[in-house]
């Protein structure tokens, strides 16, 4: 019998090479969404984040679906890039729902924002290419708690 993930959160890289391939994100976003997967939990951080973001609100004209905005703390995204800021006050108003951890910043906001996106989800979606950082955390949270983590 084949498994169907309802609800799958993100994780990945701040900073992405050059020559990552977004055509595949997108993809594989595409795959989740044809087994069944109808709702994304998004940390909203720069780089894989935002980037799997934007292709989330493309395939939204396609296909109804969730998407959840879990920031770390109030005012989050404030200090990015500009590239990156654009995209962020861009993208959080076509989320469906936005999640407010903290209403600062403090100490372990960022790992509690990725503990609780693990804790809600049937399946990791994960780009992670070292074993430092808070995506690598989050895939071990996600192999602790028995949630399934897909690579890209």
């Amino acid at each position: 019998m084949k498994k169907f993930y309802m609800t799958c959160a993100l994780t990945g890289h701040r900073e992405l090479p050059r020559d990552f391939d977004k055509s595949a994100l997108y993809d594989r976003l595409r795959l989740l969404l044809e087994g069944g997967c109808e709702n994304f939990l998004c940390g909203m951080a720069e780089g894989f984040d935002l980037e799997a973001l934007s292709c989330l609100v493309w395939l939204k004209r396609e296909k109804e679906i969730c998407i959840e905005a879990c920031l770390p703390y109030e005012g989050f995204g404030k200090g990015f890039s500009p590239k990156y800021r654009n995209m962020f006050e861009e993208l959080l108003p076509r989320c469906d729902r936005k999640t407010v951890l903290f209403p600062v910043y403090r100490d372990g906001c960022f790992l509690a924002r990725d503990r609780y996106m693990v804790d809600r989800a049937d399946i990791l979606l994960a780009y992670c290419t070292k074993p430092t950082g808070g995506a690598a955390y989050t895939v071990r949270y996600a192999g602790k708690k028995g949630v399934p983590v897909l690579y890209l």
